[in-house]
């Protein structure tokens, strides 16, 4: 009967071990999700690995062998308790199959950039430096942000590519 396995991988290297082990004929998972990062001054959607290190495999280990997978370029082993390959329930799999978009085959991130109060820093502009409380997302492109400027707080919109975390 098969199971779903849990690969543990080499550091970055799922996507080899997913190519190297579907050439061989197994049914491998690699579960990815769209993310909004800070990247040369401005968020953009980057495409990530759900679990670093990780991939999942199906196979029956009565009829197939499992020794060729640790042999395997990108690959480190089977993740095992107590000597035995770690089963990973076909619920766990079947919900996390399901959760992501089926046109991309990837997994959403929806968290909002900012959390409604969360401290936040300006990057650029002429308000480089100074730190506010964000507000709300006003649009694709624009925040709204809580600033105090000459002793009186303000509500100021700005493009949201100027705003991080504050530290």
């Amino acid at each position: 009967m098969e199971h779903w396995f849990a690969v543990c991988c080499k550091p970055r290297q799922e996507l080899v071990a997913q190519e190297n082990l579907l050439r061989q004929g197994f049914h491998v998972y690699l579960p990815r999700i769209q993310l909004k990062k800070r990247r040369r001054a401005q968020w953009v959607d980057v495409i990530e690995v759900l679990f670093p290190r990780y991939i999942f495999i199906r196979i029956d280990p009565v009829k197939n062998s499992i020794a060729p997978i640790r042999s395997t370029r990108g690959v480190v082993g089977l993740v095992r308790f107590g000597g035995q390959p770690a089963v990973v329930a076909d619920e766990v799999m079947d919900a996390l199959i399901k959760r992501e978009d089926s046109g991309s085959s990837l997994h959403r991130d929806n968290r909002p950039l900012f959390c409604v109060g969360e401290q936040i820093r300006l990057v650029e502009g002429p308000l480089a430096g100074m730190e506010g409380i964000f507000v709300q997302e006003d649009g694709e492109k624009r925040v709204i942000v809580l600033l105090e400027l000459l002793g009186k707080t303000n509500k100021i919109r700005v493009n949201r590519d100027l705003v991080i975390e504050a530290a």
